[in-house]
């Protein structure tokens, strides 16, 4: 089984988000479904047809919601350890090609924001940094080529 590495705040999201659907959406859309029904021949109704597909895509996000939490292990961000990379880091790297230095935060790949900085422990970038401590350097591997990056700090 894989397992979805979470944050209590990621946990919780996806349940607000779970609960949302089942509670607030599908009902929504049931109730389209039934109203359309109630319009006549359902062979050439596209109102019917539009509010079963709206309904059939609503399912299978509650289904994938329902398989993360069931799959999932909240992470502790006080028990992460700061002596090597893992997830739930956030880590100072300087790109030895331009001297640049950049910052992520290592999360599961349901959590990962580029906008926030927040790369996914599943990406190439996220995977070689796993498990370097401050002062290494790792060469990984990416589409564009490959990056050498310092580990400077590791918070």
């Amino acid at each position: 089984m894989d397992y979805v590495y979470l944050t209590k705040k990621g946990f919780d999201s996806l349940k607000k988000e779970l609960n949302d659907l089942k509670f607030n959406i599908r009902p929504g859309i049931s109730a389209k479904v039934a109203a359309a029904r109630e319009h006549g021949d359902l062979k050439e109704n596209a109102e019917y047809h539009a509010a079963r597909e709206e309904l059939s895509l609503t399912e299978t996000k509650i289904q994938q919601l329902q398989d993360r939490l069931a799959r999932a292990r909240v992470i502790d961000e006080k028990e992460i350890s700061k002596d090597v990379v893992s997830i739930l880091n956030t880590v100072l790297v300087q790109d030895m090609k331009n001297n640049k230095e950049y910052k992520y935060i290592l999360v599961s790949a349901e959590e990962a924001d580029i906008r926030q900085d927040k790369i996914s422990i599943a990406s190439p970038v996220g995977r070689g940094l796993l498990g370097k401590k401050v002062g290494d350097l790792t060469e990984i591997e990416v589409p564009a080529g490959k990056l050498k990056y310092k580990i400077l700090s590791i918070e």
